[in-house]
């Protein structure tokens, strides 16, 4: 059973999170429990200036705090062969995403040489524009490259380009869930034969104070810069940023080339909420109706489940839900 055809094989990770450049310290970051949150550097904004601990205070914040990677704003762009002229206005998420692929495929043993002009799909989940944002502050500076530089279909489309992938080149973009939906469509397009591996992941960076400034007049952010999940002192969450790719095989394929095996996808399903009593509200029946779904696809029973990964909002709202 474990050679259906129908089953998909990760073959290689990459990460980038706050405090971690590794899958393996991503790892021991979580084994010992370490915090990744700190507060907001004056590299990205002054923290002063738009700090108000007073809920829902216009044109103010009232947390500190975000999940940061320590340093963003390097990137070889020779290595990628993009000009220095190109690279400026290339935002970071499209460099990030570049860099994490490449280790990914590291990680899978597979030379990204190798792949040119192959059925290789890149499905990237992305929602945050936030460069566009300051880029298109700078009128004088914009350039034949803004365009290119900041579209968010250009940071899966560029990882096509600069490794000369032929199979579908896609941004997602559902909110939290992107880079799982990602992955799912991702898994449909290798069971169809449309792409013969799948370059993975979700990338999202912080830098501007815009949508935290959004989300704490919508009261979703935690003022401590905690994320109190499922717990009763639950009062909003805490905004993080980094990059995870995984590399994808059908599982008979991983098999036949002797691929390290990191993981199996049995199947996943997709849904929406629908109707529900606000718009960034889930919906109970629904979610319960996409994880039957799953279950049917992956031919498993619910009892055969030893570990469960939520998504928990960390509010009042969406965690009884």
């Amino acid at each position: 059973m474990i050679s259906d055809s129908t089953h998909i094989a990760i073959v290689g990770i990459g990460c980038r999170f706050p405090l971690v450049k590794t899958p393996q310290e991503f790892w021991q970051l979580l084994h010992d429990g370490i915090d990744g949150v700190t507060q907001v550097p004056k590299d990205r904004w002054d923290i002063d200036a738009f700090y108000e601990p007073k809920p829902a205070t216009p044109g103010k914040m009232n947390t500190r705090c975000a999940g940061l990677l320590e340093q963003i704003d390097g990137f070889e762009p020779n290595f990628f062969s993009v000009s220095p002229r190109e690279a400026k206005q290339m935002d970071p998420q499209q460099r990030l995403i570049l860099e994490v692929a490449w280790e990914a495929l590291e990680s899978a043993g597979i030379a990204p040489e190798r792949l040119a002009g192959s059925q290789t799909g890149v499905f990237v989940g992305v929602t945050n524009y936030e460069y566009y944002m300051l880029v298109s502050r700078d009128i004088p500076g914009l350039d034949a490259y803004s365009g290119t530089g900041t579209s968010p279909s250009i940071i899966p489309g560029r990882l096509s380009y600069v490794l000369n992938l032929r199979g579908p080149s896609l941004a997602v973009d559902t909110a939290c869930s992107s880079s799982l939906v990602a992955l799912h469509y991702a898994c449909q397009s290798l069971k169809t034969g449309e792409s013969d591996l799948c370059l993975v992941g979700g990338v999202n960076l912080i830098l501007s104070p815009e949508f935290t400034i959004i989300c704490s007049q919508a009261q979703m952010m935690a003022a401590d810069g905690r994320c109190k999940t499922f717990d009763q002192a639950a009062d909003g969450y805490v905004r993080g940023e980094g990059c995870g790719v995984v590399v994808l095989k059908r599982l008979v394929d991983a098999i036949r080339d002797g691929d390290n095996i990191r993981a199996i996808i049995r199947g996943s399903a997709v849904n929406q909420d629908g109707l529900s009593n606000g718009l960034t509200a889930p919906n109970g029946p629904s979610q319960q109706a996409v994880i039957r779904q799953a279950l049917a696809n992956a031919g498993v029973k619910p009892a055969q489940i030893s570990y469960v990964e939520t998504h928990g909002t960390g509010t009042p709202l969406g965690d009884p839900i």
